[in-house]
């Protein structure tokens, strides 16, 4: 923006020039946005993006991944960065999940599955991990490692796929960051699927996302082989999936791991109803939902995650929230309680568990690599792409995996270990909007419901 000067001469008594006007402070800007988050008033003056948007061969499309980014502001879809973090810290989390001292618990392995190349994750891990004050996490000294879904060397960047690379980074940069807040005494892997045009535009526009689905599977079952404690997918892929994806075929099996918590982030755009995202819906994955977090030590509030937002350039308002339905396909999830599945006819009734998610109340993350003109520094991201890799880390982290099958062993987790989330909805309507099937299924209220499944963890004790 060019600013225009006008001279203006006067004969009169000099009159010592105004000074400019004072610029915020970057240190007092990143303050207020950090008070906004906490006192859950961010969205009054900044907007919310999918992150995970992008023009593939000239369509724009959801990417699959399940971040979203507080922006500069409402009339723009730029992000917000800070120079320092403004987000939730992992002390926050530890203090709103009463998680014990970080050198308590398993050192055990946490492996995120993501998609695409990410070359300056290491030394983003390390910004972040450093700000904290978390143990170093890097390939050097074993705690990092980094490879395809086959095992072999990290993906390099694809030319002309800036944007989608830059989204993917974004989603892992959340990824890594929230398994180190949940676990930092955890060995991080993560597991590159590579960044495939034609799989992309098969699942997102053709409905066809069997392939993909099979690279997941692929990716999984690698991380089974490394002796993995837990594994994260920030993902979700449309339920166009038939027959072996929902069944007892090779790809639904390759998901399959009793004595490895498989973990997937439950959606971010509400109540889905009876369609509902792969691989969150399967009976042997822990879908995780969402919830708003508010407050500072000793006060911290938590409801089901959902609102409206209006992008950057539309008109039309979209709902956001955690994601929440019925699995018409299949049977309830591993372990759970044939009340809770009698919400949803006897099917699968999701989700099962949660921890924060909502952006405007979001957690800091701190991303370098911007090849789209981005930005690099700290951001303001949320999503269920970010309580997922959290409680991997938590699973990580308890090591009571011999039993895990599923969720299974959160269904008969001591009582005091899960906090209820009794308030909020991920519907627009509230309960009006899922009257095919059980209120709870969309509100929150006493006991399981959909948005927020048993609600939040307390401790380690339900892991």
């Amino acid at each position: 923006m060019k600013l225009g000067r006008a001279l203006v001469l006067a004969v009169i008594v000099a009159v010592p020039p105004a000074a400019p006007a004072a610029a915020t402070p970057p240190d007092v800007a990143t303050a207020q946005v950090a008070q906004a988050v906490r006192a859950g008033t961010l969205g009054q003056d900044h907007g919310v993006e999918d992150s995970c948007t992008g023009v593939v061969q000239g369509h724009q499309v959801d990417l699959g991944c399940l971040a979203n980014v507080v922006t500069r502001d409402k009339t723009t879809a730029e992000p917000l960065t800070t120079p320092a973090p403004a987000g939730f810290a992992p002390a926050d989390l530890a203090r709103a999940y009463h998680l014990p001292d970080a050198s308590v618990g398993e050192r055990g392995m946490v492996t995120i599955v993501g998609i695409g190349a990410y070359p300056t994750l290491e030394a983003d891990l390390t910004t972040y991990r450093s700000q904290f004050g978390l143990p170093a996490c890097t390939t050097a000294n074993g705690c990092l490692k980094i490879t395809d879904y086959h095992g072999g060397p990290a993906l390099k960047p694809v030319d002309g796929l800036g944007e989608i690379e830059e989204a993917y980074a974004t989603e892992t940069a959340l990824d890594v960051d929230l398994a180190s807040a949940a676990c930092p005494m955890c060995r991080i892997t993560m597991v590159q699927i590579p960044m495939d045009v034609g799989r992309l535009l098969n699942a997102v526009l053709l409905q066809l996302p069997g392939q993909l689905a099979d690279d997941f599977g692929t990716a999984v079952s690698y991380a089974a082989s490394l002796r993995s404690s837990a594994v994260s997918m920030s993902y979700g892929v449309p339920t166009g999936l038939q027959g072996d994806y929902l069944g007892t075929g090779a790809p639904a099996v390759a998901l399959h791991h009793p004595g490895m918590a498989v973990v997937a982030a439950s959606g971010d755009k509400g109540y889905l109803g009876g369609p509902q995202l792969w691989p969150q819906e399967l009976p042997w994955v822990t879908s995780v939902g969402g919830t708003s977090l508010s407050g500072t030590d000793g006060s911290f509030v938590q409801k089901a995650w959902g609102s409206l937002f209006t992008p950057h350039g539309e008109q039309q308002q979209r709902w956001v929230g955690a994601g929440s339905g019925c699995a018409l396909d299949l049977g309830p999830a591993v372990g759970q309680p044939a009340a809770i599945a009698a919400n949803c006819s006897g099917h699968r009734a999701g989700s099962d568990v949660s921890a924060v998610a909502d952006p405007l109340t979001g957690v800091a993350v701190y991303r370098s690599y911007a090849p789209n003109n981005g930005k690099a520094g700290w951001l303001v991201v949320g999503g269920t792409s970010a309580a997922s890799p959290f409680v991997a880390g938590l699973y990580a982290r308890a090591g009571n995996l011999s039993q895990v099958d599923g969720p299974n062993t959160l269904y008969r987790a001591p009582s005091g270990t899960i906090a209820d989330v009794s308030s909020g909805s991920n519907a627009q309507h509230g309960a009006a909007d899922c009257a095919q099937f059980k209120p709870v299924v969309c509100s929150a209220g006493p006991g399981w419901d959909g948005p927020t499944g048993l609600g939040v963890p307390v401790g380690l004790g339900a892991f």
